[in-house]
């Protein structure tokens, strides 16, 4: 994965149970070489839905990119309503 962008900033779908939205995202990835996998990160652009969803407790979503899915996790909203995304593994841009 050396050869691809370590950030992607652009569209994606987030499925978070029943609903699904699409909304701006920006992401970066590092390998952490002590685990030996890749861990990636960023924000989705404030969405009342994605937002909604983590207050009621849902963490675990699936985000697609393009053609390429992950599996992500929903965390903590910051001060402007962007809620973060973590993964795992290889990211949904670099399918």
């Amino acid at each position: 994965m050396t050869d691809a962008p370590e950030e992607y900033r652009g569209p994606a779908s987030i499925h978070a149970g029943d609903a699904e939205v699409t909304v701006e995202v920006r992401l970066s990835v590092r390998f952490e070489p002590l685990e030996g996998r890749y861990r990636w990160a960023g924000r989705a652009a404030p969405d009342e839905t994605l937002s909604a969803r983590l207050r009621s407790g849902e963490r675990n979503v699936t985000i697609r990119i393009g053609t390429h899915t992950a599996p992500a996790k929903l965390a903590e909203p910051d001060p402007w309503g962007r809620v973060r995304l973590t993964g795992s593994g290889r990211p949904p841009w670099r399918g």
